[in-house]
C-alpha cells in the first residue's frame, strides 16, 4: 500500500505543481493585493493598508450585512443580484433539464438526432448567445418585441435588457435557454444507468407513472442530480460574460464578478478589486460548503 501511495503521489506531483503555479500563485497575489492600496496605473508604489479594503468606512463590508445600508452599496447590490440570478436560474434549469432528460430517455424514432439538436444552445459560446439574444430582444427592431405587438400582448416596445424591471429576468431567461441542455445531459447520463427491472416490476404491479417517478426514479438519480446542481451553482455564482454583454453590466444586473472587473479595470483600484475577488472566492466556497453540508445531512436522514 505504501508503494502504491508513493506511486500515486509521483504521478500527481506534476499536475499539482502545475495547478499551484497556474491557480495558487495568482490567488496568493490577489489576496496580498487586497491588503494594499495598489493602483493599476502605478503598480510599483503601494502601501499596506491591512483590512481597510474590507472593513473601513469605504470598504466592501464597511456597513453590517444585516443593515439596509449595506444592500444599497454597489457591492451589496452585486451580491444580491448574483444570488438572485443563481438561485432562480439553477432552479429553472434543473427542472427543465429533468423534464428534457426524461423525454430524451424514452424510446422514439430519431432520438439520436433530437439529443444532438438539444445540445446546440449549450455548444454556442456564451458571448455569441448574448449578442444573438441582444438583437432578438432589442427594443427597437428586435423580433420578440415585434411579435408581442403583432399579437396584441403589449402596447409599446419593451427594453428587455435596459429596463431594470426586466433586465435581470431577461438574463435569467437567456441563461436558462443556454444551460438547460447541460443539466439535461448530466441527468440523462444518470437515467441511463438505472436498472430496468424496477420499472418492469412497477409496470406489472400497475403503479402510476408519477408514483414511479417520485419513489423510484428521483431517489436513484438524486446523487447525480445534486452533483449537477453543485457544478451549475458554482458556475452561476461567478457569472460575468452573459450579464456584461447582454446588459452592459448595468447597476440593476451587475454581478460580483462584474463589480470586481469594474473596480479593477475601469476604476484602476487593484487593491479594492482584489478584495472583491477574494471575497467572491470565499463567498462561493462558503455557499458550496453549506449546500453540500445540507444535502449530505438530508441524504443521511433519508438513508436512516
Amino acid at each position: 500500500m505504501n508503494q502504491r501511495t508513493r506511486a500515486a503521489w509521483m504521478f500527481l506531483a506534476p499536475m499539482l505543481c502545475l495547478m499551484l503555479f497556474v491557480a495558487g500563485w495568482p490567488l496568493a497575489r490577489s489576496i496580498w493585493f487586497s491588503f494594499t492600496d495598489t493602483n493599476i496605473n502605478n503598480l510599483a508604489e503601494y502601501h499596506y493598508v491591512g483590512l481597510d479594503n474590507y472593513f473601513s468606512e469605504y470598504g466592501l463590508f464597511g456597513n453590517s450585512i444585516f443593515s439596509a445600508e449595506f444592500w444599497e452599496t454597489d457591492w451589496g447590490v452585486s451580491i444580491k443580484n448574483t444570488f438572485q440570478f443563481s438561485i432562480i436560474s439553477v432552479t429553472l434549469e434543473t427542472l427543465a433539464g429533468l423534464g428534457v432528460a426524461m423525454l430524451l430517455n424514452q424510446e422514439f424514432k430519431g432520438r439520436t438526432l433530437v439529443r444532438t439538436a438539444v445540445l446546440v444552445p449549450w455548444a454556442i459560446p456564451t458571448i455569441v448567445s448574448a449578442k444573438m439574444w441582444g438583437w432578438i430582444l432589442h427594443d427597437q427592431f428586435g423580433l420578440i418585441n415585434q411579435l408581442l405587438i403583432d399579437w396584441g400582448l403589449i402596447a409599446k416596445k419593451i427594453a428587455f435588457t435596459a429596463d431594470p424591471s426586466y433586465a435581470l429576468l431577461t438574463v435569467v431567461a437567456v441563461d436558462v435557454w443556454k444551460t438547460t441542455p447541460f443539466m439535461a445531459l448530466l441527468i440523462l447520463a444518470a437515467l441511463q444507468t438505472l436498472p430496468k427491472d424496477c420499472y418492469e416490476a412497477a409496470r406489472v404491479d400497475g403503479v402510476h407513472p408519477l408514483r414511479v417517478f417520485w419513489k423510484v426514479t428521483l431517489p436513484l438519480i438524486r446523487p447525480a442530480l445534486l452533483v449537477a446542481v453543485v457544478f451549475r451553482m458554482l458556475d452561476a455564482l461567478r457569472i460575468f460574460d452573459l450579464i456584461y454583454v447582454l446588459t452592459s453590466n448595468s447597476g440593476s444586473t451587475i454581478s460580483m464578478s462584474g463589480f470586481v472587473r469594474r473596480d479593477m479595470v475601469d476604476n484602476g483600484n487593484l487593491g479594492s478589486g482584489s478584495a472583491g475577488a477574494t471575497s467572491l472566492t470565499l463567498i462561493i466556497f462558503i455557499a458550496a460548503l453549506l449546500f453540500l453540508r445540507a444535502t449530505r445531512v438530508k441524504l443521511n436522514e433519508e438513508s436512516n
